[in-house]
């Protein structure tokens, strides 16, 4: 039977976790909030409207969802032509692949951000599908996404293991039944990465390459 490799890419595959904190914190300065930097970093990984809710409020003016969204996007943007790779990602990626493991990528990421993403992994040629935030009603932690990457190579959830960086990714993995790996690289505690699902925890891509005999993905 096939199976499934499921890969988040932000702080995952991508060393972008603070880019985004730095990006909406000044999109959130711009429009008169003080959020603080520790407090968005720890919302990363949820959908742009589920993060602004989770650090503003359901009392928040929703009418500016859009402008600190679009705000966000264009600050973030400029970042597009150089966002780097983590260490060993794409071969990590690669070896799965001739392991024999459909590699599938789950991200809230969609459009000229999501190629740019792909772009800095560099290992198109070995992902069977992606699940961006253009294909589901409700990203993470809902487990939506990790289901319709699932779907998209048609492998069950018992057949699948996410990894990911993010409490939300372990809580969306969990939830679509599927067996959680995290990665220390997008500044996540261990602790919370594993009260949140995670069966193991890894420093970064290269630790999981370097442990995969030994690993969920063995």
């Amino acid at each position: 039977m096939d199976r499934a490799a499921v890969f988040d890419v932000d702080g995952t595959l991508v060393d972008t976790n603070h880019l985004h904190v730095v990006s909406w914190w000044e999109a959130f300065r711009q429009a008169g909030h003080r959020v603080p930097m520790h407090a968005v970093h720890r919302s990363v990984g949820l959908g742009s409207t589920d993060l602004i809710a989770h650090l503003l409020g359901d009392d928040r003016d929703t009418d500016q969802d859009a402008e600190l969204s679009a705000a966000h996007k264009a600050l973030y943007g400029q970042y597009f032509d150089r966002l780097p790779a983590l260490p060993d990602a794409g071969r990590l990626l690669r070896q799965l692949h001739r392991d024999g493991w459909k590699v599938v990528l789950a991200t809230s990421a969609s459009g000229p951000e999501l190629s740019a993403l792909r772009r800095a992994i560099d290992a198109d040629d070995v992902i069977a599908a992606t699940a961006s935030a253009d294909d589901v009603e409700e990203g993470k932690p809902a487990p939506e996404p990790v289901e319709h990457a699932l779907e998209l190579v048609g492998v069950p959830a018992e057949r699948a293991v996410f990894v990911g960086d993010t409490v939300w990714d372990m809580l969306a993995g969990s939830r679509a039944g599927v067996r959680c790996v995290g990665v220390l690289c997008g500044g996540i505690p261990r602790e919370d990465l594993q009260k949140a699902g995670a069966q193991a925890v890894y420093d970064d891509p290269a630790h999981l390459l370097a442990s995969l005999a030994d690993s969920p993905l063995a």
